[in-house]
């Protein structure tokens, strides 16, 4: 993520966005983390529905980007996209199968 948003223009706009998709996935990794390390069932629960919607809000930010119609970054960004869809979705299926 953080090599994407280095590509990026520095518009007003992309800078503000660009910070808050870095903050909100590097949360997801943290909080992963952190579930993994938990003392508890319902802390390790409460670390994997952070991770989720971290996720969540990295996709939204993602979006929001200008990309200015360059080819390559709209291809990065869109696999970015993907790739926090996937990570919402394995969240969303370890907190199924562990309720």
């Amino acid at each position: 993520m953080r090599a994407f948003v280095k590509k990026l223009r520095k518009s007003t706009a992309n800078i503000e966005d660009g910070k808050q998709v870095v903050k909100a996935s590097g949360s997801v990794g943290a909080n992963y983390i952190e579930a993994n390390e938990s003392l508890s069932k319902k802390d390790f629960l409460l670390r994997i529905k952070i991770s989720r919607k971290e996720a969540k809000e990295s996709r939204y930010w993602l979006r929001l980007i200008d990309t200015y119609e360059e080819a390559e970054l709209e291809n990065e960004r869109d696999e970015l996209v993907t790739e926090a869809t996937e990570l919402m979705n394995i969240f969303g299926s370890i907190l199924n199968k562990t309720k």
